[in-house]
């Protein structure tokens, strides 16, 4: 299969779809991989590595695009991109579809087969494309609210977490996922006092066991989420409905309960986001004051990150890339019922029914399209 690796475009996104080694796997298989120019260099991969493993580097997206059966991608396609797509090409990227209507027409209007990182799904209900950048965003997440924390970019001017004599910072953590664990891991090395919330009471009897004393888990429901507000220092929102868009557990009348400095990062975002509040935000202009709030909503955050989260991202995605490669998208997603789930448009018709829901579409029953 010929398999095509653009550039990232999205702003501050210095991810790459796939590492040298990557490539250097698939064309050992006997599949060609066409890199366009420069593609790696925010990662910190130069194209003589790629041209080293076999790979063939174009020097234009347009390139990749007309050469490619497979688009191997980071973020979704943009709007430059999307009369780039050919009907019945593949395109294996993280899209979430739930968040853009724009883009979901615009790909049933491609006739491509998009298949989405972020619902390829195991039996055990994990995610398991979505769970090295979910590793990467929650750690990112503390970090960066602890920034934001700092009274030069308006935050309260508190330490995180705090120092002998002075109490630390609460940070309050919506979802227990793996985005919640890994932020909550972050706040509680640093010495805060975090409070992690989520609905399924099994998930925080798991996270009560396995977390430090400065952990504490409680259920999350409207009236304890505003209990804890009015004392919360950071708020983390990480919640995630795979392929929906994710509910608004902080309301914008919500806001008046919090003090003023007060931080909210929302991981969320590329579903909608959890907070009513939240708008994207990128690298360059992370944050938005709403009623003395700061709110950070960076859509791409493990971009910031790119060498480790482009590995982490490749050695999750590569499997999956070969099969697909290997067998063809068809025979790959009837054989595995993981990359199957993955698909939420097939050649104009949305197959995937939080998707089809968020925007009122028809869903299409998947298993007809899989015929050879």
């Amino acid at each position: 299969m010929k398999i095509g690796i653009p550039k990232e475009v999205k702003n501050n996104e210095n991810r790459v779809a796939l590492t040298p080694a990557g490539a250097a796997e698939l064309i050992e298989r006997g599949h060609q991989v066409y890199v366009q120019t420069g593609a790696g260099w925010g990662s910190g991969f130069e194209d003589e590595e790629y041209i080293a493993a076999g790979a063939k580097i174009l020097s234009n997206v347009e390139e990749v695009y007309q050469a490619a059966e497979m688009i191997v991608k980071v973020k979704e396609p943009v709007e430059q991109e999307y009369l780039l797509i050919r009907k019945g090409q593949v395109i294996f990227a993280y899209f979430h579809f739930a968040s853009s209507e724009e883009l979901t027409q615009a790909m049933i209007r491609s006739g491509a087969v998009c298949c989405a990182y972020e619902t390829v799904e195991k039996a055990d209900r994990s995610l398991p494309l979505l769970i090295p950048m979910s590793e990467v965003a929650g750690r990112m997440s503390i970090q960066q609210g602890a920034k934001y924390l700092e009274k030069p970019i308006k935050g309260r001017g508190i330490l995180l977490g705090g120092i002998p004599g002075v109490k630390p910072a609460n940070v309050l953590i919506l979802g227990g996922g793996v985005v919640g664990t890994q932020a909550a891991k972050m706040a509680a090395g640093l010495g805060a006092n975090v409070t992690i919330m989520d609905v399924n009471l099994y998930r925080l009897r798991v996270l009560a066991d396995i977390m430090p004393a400065n952990v504490h888990t409680m259920i999350s429901s409207r009236y304890n989420i505003m209990q804890e507000l009015p004392h919360t220092d950071l708020i983390i929102g990480a919640v995630l409905i795979p392929g929906a868009k994710a509910p608004k557990l902080i309301t914008r009348d919500m806001l008046k309960l919090m003090r003023p400095g007060t931080v909210m990062v929302d991981v969320a975002v590329d579903q909608g986001g959890c907070f009513e509040t939240t708008r994207p935000t990128t690298h360059e202009n992370p944050t938005y004051i709403i009623d003395d709030v700061v709110h950070y909503c960076v859509s791409n955050m493990p971009g910031a990150v790119p060498y480790t989260s482009t590995l982490g991202l490749t050695n999750a995605t590569l499997p999956y890339i070969i099969q697909l490669a290997d067998k063809g998208w068809k025979r790959a997603c009837r054989e595995n019922r993981e990359l199957m789930l993955g698909l939420n448009i097939v050649e104009g018709k949305v197959v995937y029914k939080n998707v089809a829901d968020a925007w009122g579409l028809p869903c299409h029953d998947v298993m007809p399209l899989l015929e050879e």
